[in-house]
C-alpha cells in the first residue's frame, strides 16, 4: 500500500521559514496542553505551531516521519521531533483501552503516566510514553522509536461527533 500524505489542515510552512535564526518549536508540557491540546479539543483557535493533523496509527513511524522530513524541530542539531494531533481510537466499541496498532507492528507503554502539574502546582494532564515494537504483540521485536502521548486532566464531556473528530477524547 502506498503512503498518501494526509492533509495538513493547518500548514504554517512558510510562516516558520519567514522567522529569525535560531527559533525552534520547542513547547513546554505544560504549553502543550495548555496551549494546544486543550483549545484544540475545545475547537478553540489555536496558534501558530507546527503541529500535524494525521491519524498516526494508520502508518509505520518511519513512513509517518518520512511524510513530514521537512517538520523537524533542529535539523542542524540531529534532533528529530514531531508534534501530531490524532483521534484516539478504541479497541474496543464500548471499551475504554486505546487502539495503537499500526498495520505491522504496534505502540506499547512504557512505566506509568507521569502527571503534568502548571506553574501553580495544579494537574493539568498526563504524559505517557510509549515505545513502537514491529510485528505482532506480544513477540514484536523493540524499535528505537519512541512517542510521548498527551492527554488533559480534564477532557470535554461530550462524544465525538464523527470518527476523525479530534475535538474530544471522551
Amino acid at each position: 500500500m502506498e503512503a498518501v500524505k494526509p492533509d495538513v489542515t493547518h500548514n504554517c510552512d512558510h510562516y516558520f521559514k519567514t522567522l529569525p535564526p535560531g527559533y525552534r518549536f520547542r513547547p513546554t508540557e505544560e504549553e502543550l496542553i495548555n496551549c494546544y491540546l486543550n483549545p484544540k479539543l475545545l475547537n478553540q483557535p489555536l496558534p501558530r505551531s507546527q503541529i500535524i493533523e494525521a491519524k498516526i496509527y494508520d502508518f509505520h513511524p518511519d513512513i509517518l516521519t518520512g511524510m513530514y522530513q521537512e517538520i523537524y524541530t533542529d535539523k542542524e542539531n540531529g534532533v528529530h521531533e514531531w508534534y501530531f494531533f490524532t483521534p484516539r481510537e478504541r479497541k474496543y466499541p464500548n471499551g475504554e483501552r486505546p487502539n495503537r496498532t499500526t498495520g505491522d507492528g504496534y505502540w506499547k507503554a512504557t512505566g506509568s503516566d507521569k502527571p503534568i502539574e502548571d506553574t501553580r502546582n495544579i494537574l493539568i494532564g498526563f504524559k505517557k510514553t510509549l515505545v513502537f515494537y514491529q510485528g505482532k504483540a506480544p513477540g514484536g521485536v523493540k524499535s528505537n522509536w519512541i512517542m510521548h502521548e498527551f492527554r488533559t486532566a480534564n477532557p470535554p464531556l461530550r462524544k465525538r461527533k464523527y470518527e476523525n473528530d479530534m475535538t474530544a477524547l471522551s
